[in-house]
């Protein structure tokens, strides 16, 4: 493998998941300035219900799309196009199923975050609109994952181009021109992800991919699921953490911890989905060696992506620290809201590059049908940041829920590495959980 090769699969990767880290921080950046702390507070506890709705059609787009391109490199073409068939009806069911599912329980489902008062209210306003948007969401994000696998790396990067293009449009006519506040960061945040959706679909057409026919098998769809769980996990557990570290903060420093950590999470969440992109960037790459049965090839692409993600974190980091002054600032936070995001930052830069670490690895285990690794990789960080936070705050108070963080990546990363050597072996495909 030459990191021409790679460069080509991995780069759009990345760069559109750049582009969906700035995505994720739009809402939060127009409502921030427009409203102030509780505006962002408000879409801060909120989001991880968005993510709930991504994280479905990540996982079930990227469980259909490797065992797709799992099975095309094995020549079983029938079968691959089973996988995909049944990929995509199932993300049009749980699509309908989270919005039945959701939204008669926003109100719990704020309060349970944390929520109350005008964070409830202003939480309410925003997952009213995003609920039922819920197809556009679970299609932009499955579909997506169906196009990188399919060669389609730069297309992928362009349709998400092109959604957060329409995101950032609304949110300033919706949030600063018209004035909708939450509501309308909610529906600049569906229309956006309905490009997106309507993107893919176009590609999926024109290249007449498998994507109709037979229907929904049980068993592929089973199969489906068990690779899903993995990058399902992957998009989810960042907002169950956020989740925790949002109920930390407010226990030990109120709504002004949970506005600083707002600031924080969204600067890092870019860094963070940096690594995502060259873990997903180079799945098919990884995907393809394994179903060839080429153990080198394997090795060597695996190799590059450690590589270029511990470089990514060691960028991003420099970049972030010089500019800590200036992210409290960008999201309309106060002035002692601010301060302390300057402060704290350099703790949360710690942990990224073992963030890196253990992303790849876990893309590496699901792109190979290696399922369990990938599951204790994946769950581990918001398992171990739940006993860090029920034992650290304790002891040295805010800081505590900062250290708990940076701690909870550094063993997830020490976990990744560890299965990484268990499983250095290259079983045949007939062993792999596919």
């Amino acid at each position: 493998m030459r990191w021409r090769e790679f460069s080509a699969a991995v780069l759009p990767a990345v760069a559109a998941f750049a582009l969906s880290g700035i995505y994720c921080i739009a809402d939060g950046f127009f409502v921030g300035r427009s409203i102030g702390d509780q505006g962002l507070s408000a879409i801060n506890i909120a989001y991880p219900v968005v993510s709930l709705i991504q994280s479905c059609g990540t996982g079930i787009g990227m469980g259909g799309a490797v065992l797709w391109e799992l099975k095309r490199a094995c020549g079983e073409e029938e079968e691959a196009h089973r996988y995909l068939q049944t990929g995509v009806w199932m993300l049009v069911i749980a699509s309908a199923l989270l919005t039945c599912g959701l939204f008669p329980v926003i109100d719990p489902m704020l309060r349970l975050l944390g929520a109350e008062g005008t964070v409830l209210e202003m939480g309410r306003a925003y997952l009213r609109v995003i609920i039922p948007g819920a197809l556009f969401q679970v299609l932009a994000t499955g579909l997506v994952p169906v196009i990188r696998n399919d060669g389609g790396a730069v297309t992928a990067m362009v349709v998400m181009i092109l959604g957060f293009v329409t995101n950032i449009v609304l949110d300033d006519l919706m949030i600063w021109v018209w004035k909708l506040g939450t509501t309308g960061a909610a529906a600049a945040t569906v229309l956006g992800q309905l490009v997106t959706a309507v993107g893919a679909l176009l590609y999926v057409l024109r290249h007449r991919l498998p994507v109709w026919g037979q229907g929904i098998s049980a068993g592929k769809a089973l199969g489906i699921l068990k690779v899903a769980v993995a990058p399902f996990g992957l998009t989810l557990c960042p907002m169950l953490s956020l989740m925790l570290i949002n109920r930390a903060c407010m226990q030990s420093g109120g709504a002004s911890a949970v506005a600083c950590y707002a600031c924080i999470a969204y600067a890092v969440t870019i860094v963070q989905l940096l690594m995502e992109g060259v873990g997903d960037g180079s799945q098919p790459l990884m995907s393809r060696s394994f179903g060839e049965g080429r153990p080198d090839r394997l090795k060597s692409v695996r190799r590059m992506a450690y590589t270029a993600a511990l470089l990514l974190a060691l960028l991003s980091d420099g970049l972030l620290f010089a500019l800590r002054d200036k992210i409290g600032p960008l999201f309309g936070a106060s002035g002692s809201v601010a301060a302390a995001v300057a402060e704290v930052m350099p703790v949360f830069l710690l942990g990224m590059g073992f963030y890196g670490i253990s992303r790849v690895a876990t893309s590496g285990f699901y792109a190979t049908g290696r399922n369990l690794p990938a599951y204790l990789c994946v769950y581990a960080e918001p398992t171990l940041l739940l006993i860090l936070l029920w034992i650290l705050p304790g002891q040295l108070g805010q800081a505590g829920v900062w250290w708990s963080v940076v701690l909870s990546q550094i063993l997830t990363a020490v976990l990744a590495l560890f299965l990484q050597l268990r499983t250095k072996g290259f079983p045949p495909m007939e062993k792999a959980a596919v």
